[in-house]
This record gives structure tokens, sequence and C-alpha cells, in this order.
């Protein structure tokens, strides 16, 4: 979803006051004391972008990364909101040797409509690009993993997000172009290659 989590204040009281049980009564079978919400939820939020303010949960969405962590542990209070769509993940595979491995975000948020022109635009480029740049046999994700992330953004038109990133300090496919930095930059190669060697 794209819009704001939707608050069930009475519900959040609910959870708060032991009316309900946390998880949705997953984690029942043993005492595991009353239900913080302030250890459980929100100081549990990558973000931190909630907080109990005279009582009440406030969200400030903008910062919301949609981990779903809140909403898993109050679903009566929390609900996802209404303006859906799907998130478009590529290059996943599950080779031999280096073992199954997750496919990288590509487009945090598409709309599923139909025609579903948007999601055909994404999926004719990056096909294009595979059938131009791939070698014999050679997978989506390899394919990525050799040429690399960034030229995929390239063609796809997708410009960087911060969801791309894995964590903080953590960009290994976005590099400054000579002529994305204003006044560019002077580069000697082989003095590069002293300190970083193929």
């Amino acid at each position: 979803w794209k819009d704001d989590i939707k608050i069930d204040q009475e519900a959040v009281a609910g959870y708060v006051g032991g009316e309900f049980p946390p998880n949705g009564g997953a984690h029942s079978g043993r005492d595991w004391g009353a239900f913080d919400i302030q250890k459980e939820v929100i100081d549990l939020c990558p973000t931190k972008c909630m907080k109990m303010d005279g009582g009440k949960l406030a969200i400030d969405n903008k910062e919301c990364t949609r981990c779903m962590h809140c909403i898993n542990v109050m679903p009566r209070a929390l609900h996802i909101g209404d303006e859906r769509g799907c998130s478009m993940l590529v290059g996943a595979k599950a080779p031999i040797l280096d073992g199954a491995q997750m496919g990288s975000l590509l487009v945090p948020f598409i709309k599923v409509e139909e025609p579903y022109d948007e999601i055909k635009e994404v999926i004719e480029s990056i096909w294009d690009w595979w059938m131009e740049e791939g070698k014999n046999r050679e997978r989506l994700g390899e394919l990525i993993k050799r040429q690399g992330f960034q030229k995929l953004l390239e063609v796809t038109n997708i410009k960087p997000m911060a969801q791309h990133v894995q964590e903080p300090r953590q960009t290994p496919y976005i590099f400054w172009k000579e002529d994305e930095v204003p006044g560019g930059w002077d580069r000697d190669i082989t003095e590069f290659r002293k300190d970083h060697q193929r």
C-alpha cells in the first residue's frame, strides 16, 4: 500500500489494556507478561516513526518503510491503507553452488490495474535488455550481477531511491557519472589501479 496506515485508537487501547492478545494470539503458549507497546512495537520500529502521544498511537507515515511489524503485532488496531499495489523484485535464483538468492527490489510500489500497462513497460524493458546483453543460458539475476543493478535501473528508467538500499552505507550499485557531477572530475586510472586491482 502507498497511503497512510489506518489506526483504530480504541483497539490500540484494547491491546495496551490486555483486552486483545498481541500477534493474534500466536505466542499464547506461556505467560510473557503484560503487553508493552513501547517495548514490543514502538522500540522495534526500524525507522522510529511511531510514538504514543496522550494515550494515542501516532505514526509518521512519510518515514514508514512498511515492514508491517506493528500490523502483525496489533492486527485489530492497524490496517494497511486503501491505495494498494505490488512491489517488483528481480533476479531471484537458486544456483547449486551459491544457494538460493532473494530478488532485488526494483519497483517499491506499482499500481495493479487493468490493462497493467505500467507493469508491462517495466517487464518489456527488462526483456529487451536481457535479450540484447544476456549470454547463453544466463538468467536475469546473473546478468544483473555481471553488469550491475545500476545498469538495470538505467534500462528501466527507474531512478535510484531509498528502498533500493539494504542498509546504511551499503550502496553497491549506485555510482555517480562524470556528467552528473557539477564540474566533473579528473581520474587517473593507473593511480586508481594501484589501490584497486581488478
